[in-house]
């Protein structure tokens, strides 16, 4: 095998796919795949989640969206697209041909999609063609969006090019700041704006066929806010998005990436041995120790020296001392009967005792998002379950 890889579970996405459609209540489900599928692959995971049935893809990037489009083909069975992030100058008119629709948060970003569209047309390379929009409505987070003073012009606007024929008009959305924070009150006041944003556009004349706020915190702690559409991230690849409430397992959620590697080195070393850069770890007692050739270089956290645990022959183990840039040493006991090659399962879902994705954010003192984003493109990622062969993606 290769010195690291991440087994990726489709089946698990698959039912975490319909446990947040249960949670939706009826609304439709966008499956969000920003960031390569939070590490878990984009084109593979928007698959499981389609035939599970979402019927929207997210992204962040209008890169990402075209990839996903090409990369899916006829598998895309009809799911919308929405991006959100893109340079003022990107092809727009392109993005419109391919169906990909777009979060607006501004009026030059309006004006210079209903430019790129008017031109396409003009020059004869696109007849009928229209660039479908969401309008960001920014209600507190104090990102993207347009904020209370300047809704209203960036409605107008669109309302002005949907009468051109060169946008549609179809969503409204937001993002909350704290929905992870049961209880904040920033949470209601987000609500209360999003309603207000939405009666005042649907005053000046705008109708939407869409409105979505709730992400994975929202849906997994029930706010009232599923409309038509939720569009969960974290909660689709099997984490909590609200660990100090609910673990994954409480929300029904299959944790879907496993990270394995395997022992590369063992050997005897005496009491007071140091282990690592640094000695941050001083052997009690006369051991074995193990090396695991994977460090900060393929995503595992500098800042869980001493505290991440793996899972060496039925039993878990803490990192001995700093992690390297390629490596981590374990401290694997005296007596131990662990050999070169034997596996080292770094994470998984849990349902067996390893440590999770959770565990290892709790020790890097970071959030799950963080630790499969990290694990680099190097590490190669074998998917599992229905619709695999041979460990890869097909």
């Amino acid at each position: 095998m290769s010195f690291a890889r991440a087994i990726v579970n489709l089946d698990a996405i698959r039912h975490n796919a319909a446990r947040l459609l249960e949670m939706a209540g009826g609304a439709e489900l966008m499956a969000v795949v920003k960031a390569n599928g939070y590490g878990h692959g984009a084109q593979p995971v928007a698959r499981a989640a389609i035939e599970a049935g979402a019927t929207w893809v997210g992204v962040a990037q209008l890169s990402e969206a075209f990839d996903v489009v090409a990369e899916l083909g006829a598998a895309r069975n009809g799911a919308r697209v929405l991006a959100w992030l893109y340079h003022p100058a990107a092809d727009f008119a392109a993005a419109a041909a391919a169906g990909i629709e777009l979060g607006v948060s501004s009026q030059a970003a309006l004006n210079a999609i209903g430019d790129a569209v008017r031109q396409a047309i003009l020059a004869g390379r696109g007849a009928g063609l229209i660039a479908r929009v969401h309008l960001k409505l920014d209600t507190g987070l104090g990102r993207a969006g347009a904020p209370g003073t300047l809704w209203t012009a960036l409605v107008a606007t669109a309302l002005r090019l949907e009468a051109e024929g060169v946008i549609r008009l179809e969503g409204i959305w937001s993002h909350f700041a704290y929905a992870d924070d049961p209880g904040n009150p920033t949470i209601a006041g987000q609500i209360t704006a999003f309603e207000a944003g939405l009666e005042r556009a649907e005053e000046l004349g705008a109708r939407f066929s869409v409105r979505h706020l709730a992400n994975s915190a929202a849906l997994a702690t029930g706010l009232p806010v599923t409309y038509e559409l939720v569009r969960p991230g974290l909660a689709l690849y099997g984490m909590s998005p609200i660990p100090q409430v609910a673990s994954a397992k409480d929300l029904g959620l299959i944790g879907a990436m496993t990270l394995e590697s395997y022992l590369s080195l063992t050997k005897p070393v005496p009491a007071g041995q140091g282990l690592s850069y640094g000695h941050m770890y001083v052997t009690e007692r006369d051991t074995v120790t193990g090396l695991v050739p994977v460090g900060y270089a393929d995503g595992i956290f500098r800042s869980a020296s001493n505290r991440g645990r793996v899972r060496v022959g039925g039993r878990n183990l803490t990192v001995a001392g700093r992690v390297c840039m390629d490596q981590f040493a374990l401290d694997l006991g005296l007596g131990a009967v662990d050999r070169v090659g034997d596996r080292v399962l770094i994470f998984g879902p849990g349902l067996d005792g390893e440590p999770t994705v959770q565990d290892w954010a709790d020790a890097a003192g970071t959030i799950a998002y963080e630790i499969t984003t990290r694990i680099p493109p190097h590490i190669e990622r074998y998917y599992v379950g229905r619709g695999t062969s041979s460990g890869r993606f097909k």
